[in-house]
């Protein structure tokens, strides 16, 4: 964990890392997690993408401030009239960080990967698009070769898919989509086995702006200028360095001490004195993000969504947004944020006490009587513990039930949701691409991310009706259908929409407000 340097005794006052790294150009930043794993095709923590962005790039990108895909290791693409083929046309000269030729068949290699049953990959779902891949993913069909994956040659590569899918560049920039070094990976025999060391800085093998120069756990991870990558020349930083500081006020302490130059968080109760003392340093950004409430949908009492629903209607989200978290959150009563690409979810999921202990008593638990003690997961940043604590409370008052509360630190609660070891836990989505799909789609049957245990054959149909459909009004609507059923069964509950809320060096630049937290850091520079 970085701590923060004591000032040296003596007059002289010692230059600190964030001066210094003005000079050296090293970007210092506060990360919130030791990332799980740095396997682009089976991470899936935001705070593993932010190491990852900087090592990898997909064939296309995700711009900044209009969130839409744009070029990246493809200079273009084409789509066919019907919307079912894609080609790709990657850039010449391309080279992984060990000069390697980087060529179509890698990213053909990849998505076969991430399609690979064994593999386990959560992500894979992001791949459904393309022809026989769902079949394929759940062991329906066993021959790579059926997959809609054509490498017309070393620079092209043509996706055919199953219906169309409007959104496939944005979702292509995703780190799934990541491409992975083949000779690398069958060194390792990490094909279809995540977790072993080919992701060592000593092995990894890269295609990114920087490469992987030291991990040192729950310390630090130190990435370096890649000269190899295709834009290298405009990339004028020399090295970034990543924080996996979990405490949020040390992440300060560290901020205020030169240790870092942008935090990866900010205490609400602190928002006010930065208002005032220092609102240069201070950064509120929009961000596309849904906080909920999962729900074990395998465990009783809330296998009957009755319980589910009662426990949602229960929560106050406007005092949460208010009164707990000072006003830098958004109540959200559905899943999807607002005006997320021209859609927005009908409101679902209102305060109401009264209809929550209706339900509490159809469901056999008048006044919370006999009903038993839950546990409620969570892991420590810088609001999990206020939010929580409030819920508690409401519940404790609006439905006479007692939930105790458990943290773990990230990778640890990861693995507990994911293995649905767990009755209730807080959650965080952020978008990986700007479309309802990105939200709604965590919660088809099949999606390695629904981690509640909920299916629903309606919902699933919904969704991929809606997901076929090039006609974005009639899109929607069925997208607006399954929102409706998913807030009714409620294996969620919604809490708030997101803002990144942190603090930045004045001399940081280039580092734009970006509503899907996206930040490519071969175009920040520090400048004194």
């Amino acid at each position: 964990m970085a701590v923060v340097l004591l000032v040296a005794s003596g007059c002289a006052r010692r230059e600190t890392p964030s001066e210094a790294g003005i000079a050296s150009g090293t970007l210092l930043l506060g990360n919130g997690a030791e990332p799980q794993d740095l396997d682009p095709t089976t991470s899936t923590a935001y705070t593993d993408y932010n190491v990852l962005i900087s090592l990898f790039e997909g064939l296309t990108c995700i711009d900044e401030t209009s969130s839409e895909a744009v070029p990246g290791m493809a200079s273009s693409w084409d789509v066919t009239p019907d919307g079912l083929v894609y080609t790709f046309h990657l850039r010449a000269g391309l080279v992984w960080s060990n000069g390697d030729p980087l060529t179509s068949e890698d990213f053909a290699y990849t998505i076969r990967r991430a399609l690979t049953p064994k593999l386990g990959a959560e992500y894979s779902y992001l791949f459904y698009p393309i022809k026989n891949a769902e079949a394929y993913n759940l062991g329906r069909l066993s021959d790579p070769r059926v997959l809609g994956v054509t490498v017309v040659d070393p620079r092209t590569l043509r996706l055919t898919l199953q219906a169309p899918c409007p959104y496939l560049p944005a979702v292509a920039a995703h780190q799934a989509w990541f491409p992975v070094h083949r000779a690398t990976l069958e060194k390792f025999g990490a094909f279809d086995r995540p977790g072993t060391p080919w992701t060592r800085p000593e092995n990894m093998v890269s295609n990114g702006p920087f490469v992987l120069r030291e991990w040192i756990p729950h310390d630090r991870i130190v990435v370096e200028k890649n000269p190899r990558y295709w834009d290298a020349a405009r990339n004028r930083l020399n090295r970034v360095i990543f924080f996996p500081t979990d405490n949020t006020s040390v992440d300060e302490a560290n901020f205020r001490a030169g240790q870092v130059d942008v935090t990866f968080d900010l205490l609400t109760d602190r928002i006010a004195h930065y208002r005032q003392e220092d609102p240069g340093e201070l950064r509120v950004d929009l961000l596309s993000e849904s906080d909920f409430l999962r729900f074990n949908t395998e465990q009783a009492p809330l296998n009957d969504a009755r319980v589910r629903r009662a426990l949602s209607l229960a929560i106050n989200r406007k005092t949460l947004c208010e009164d707990v978290l000072n006003g830098s959150r958004v109540p959200a009563y559905a899943l999807t944020p607002p005006n997320t690409a021209g859609y927005t979810p009908d409101a679902g999921t209102a305060y109401d006490p009264a209809t929550a202990r209706r339900l509490l008593a159809a469901a056999g638990y008048p006044s919370g009587h006999e009903f038993p003690k839950l546990d409620l997961l969570l892991w420590p940043d810088a609001i999990s513990g206020k939010v929580v604590q409030a819920i508690q409370q409401m519940w404790r008052r609006e439905l006479g039930i007692t939930v105790s509360i458990t943290s773990q630190e990230f990778r640890s609660y990861l693995e507990s949701q994911q293995s649905l070891h767990y009755q209730i836990s807080r959650s965080r989505w952020v978008g990986d691409y700007n479309d309802p799909s990105n939200y709604l789609d965590m919660f088809i049957s099949t999606s390695g991310n629904n981690q509640t245990g909920w299916s629903n054959l309606i919902y699933d149909h919904l969704e991929t009706s809606a997901n076929q459909l090039l006609d974005r009004q009639r899109r929607y609507a069925l997208l607006h259908n399954a929102e409706t059923l998913l807030l009714r069964e409620a294996p969620i509950a919604p809490l708030f929409y997101g803002s990144r809320t942190f603090l930045i060096k004045p001399y940081v630049k280039g580092w734009v407000p970006s509503l899907l937290g996206i930040h490519r850091y071969q175009y920040v520079w520090l400048e004194r």
